[in-house]
């Protein structure tokens, strides 16, 4: 099997790992207000999540950045807890923000999340790299790989969004509470294991 190959498994088993939950729950988080019908907002979204990992996980692979992994285990159920609090200001009969207004902001909550979610993935990472001259290729082997997880993830958080709304007839603003309280709950039971303070 080549390199690039090696890579591009590792970083999607590293993204589906049961163990490392941390970062599925934030992409069902991300998922949880939208519909199948809604999958371009979602493909934006995950998109913008995937820019900001990729950048801090290449400056933090190649030792441009440094932080202290503590820090980072602690910020990323962080983030998790608040977007599922950002899903109570979804449009709903009584929203806050208009659409576009949400997504705008929403999209650059994903992308700031993302920064530090890929220093989360950058420990990871950076055990595994050899001491090549150039690691581009591995790191974006990596990337396609979580990528390609996050999307197989939000296939199966889309899947049963749809057979709870369409096939259970569930209103979605109930779904959207459910799914996003019980991530918040888990995340904060994770936050609380990663008390850094």
């Amino acid at each position: 099997m080549s390199e690039f190959l090696v890579y591009l498994q590792l970083g999607y088993q590293h993204i589906t790992d049961l163990n490392g939950y941390d970062h599925i729950l934030f992409v069902v988080a991300l998922c949880a207000i939208y519909r199948i019908t809604d999958w371009k907002r979602v493909l934006y979204l995950v998109t913008a999540f995937t820019v900001g990992h990729s950048v801090t996980l290449a400056l933090a692979a190649l030792n441009v950045i440094e932080f202290d992994s503590r820090l980072i285990e602690f910020l990323i159920p962080v983030t998790i807890i608040i977007t599922c609090f950002s899903n109570l200001f979804h449009k709903s009969s009584d929203s806050v923000l208009n659409p576009e207004e949400f997504s705008r902001i929403r999209y650059f909550i994903a992308m700031m999340f993302g920064l530090i979610h890929g220093m989360g993935f950058s420990s990871y990472l950076k055990s595994l790299l050899g001491k090549d001259q150039s690691i581009i290729l591995q790191l974006l082997a990596f990337n396609i790989g979580l990528e390609f997880g996050q999307l197989i993830i939000v296939g199966i958080t889309m899947a049963t969004s749809f057979l709870v709304l369409d096939g259970f007839k569930i209103r979605k603003h109930t779904w959207n509470l459910l799914l996003s309280a019980f991530v918040a709950g888990v995340a904060f039971k994770l936050m609380t294991e990663k008390w850094y303070f």
